[in-house]
């Protein structure tokens, strides 16, 4: 009898051995998260005013000028875009359509810009058209966003 209780428990012991899963458990892995997506922020839109001799000034109106050069100031009045502007300044005989003032100034990074126009003449209407336009790409439309205004000079 004393041989079958230790062959019984020899009997045990082997099954419990070979029941057990033995090892290292696993390490579990960590779920995979996707990475946060940052949609792109549009740059805002270019906002400016004319200004000539502390006035602003637009389109309804002929602004007189007292001589042959007057200077004018493009005032930009929206956040700066980080690459600064682009402004040209064009001025045109109504009558004739001929071009009597272009200049462009590249990288603009001031809120104040001032223009001097020449060659005015006397007593003939023009036109002015000023364009500004940011140096920096939109990264929401992919261009370089842009706002023009015109205006009406004469020399007296």
């Amino acid at each position: 009898m004393k041989q079958f209780k230790i062959f019984l428990v020899i009997v045990v012991l082997a099954f419990t051995a070979a029941c057990s899963k033995g090892g290292d458990t696993p390490t579990p892995v960590p779920p995979v998260v996707p990475p946060v997506v940052t949609p792109p922020v549009a740059e805002p839109d270019i906002t400016f005013n004319i200004e000539i001799a502390g006035i602003v000034i637009d389109n309804t109106t002929y602004f007189a000028a007292l001589g042959a050069t007057q200077a004018i100031n493009i005032n930009i009045t929206s956040p700066f875009p980080k690459n600064g502007v682009t402004i040209q300044v064009i001025v045109n005989n109504e009558t004739t359509g001929t071009e009597l003032y272009n200049k462009t100034n590249a990288g603009i990074a001031a809120a104040t810009n001032p223009f001097t126009i020449d060659n005015l003449l006397g007593g003939v209407p023009c036109s002015g058209k000023v364009i500004v336009t940011s140096k920096t790409e939109d990264p929401v439309s992919k261009t370089f966003k842009s706002l023009q205004k015109t205006f009406k000079i004469s020399r007296k």
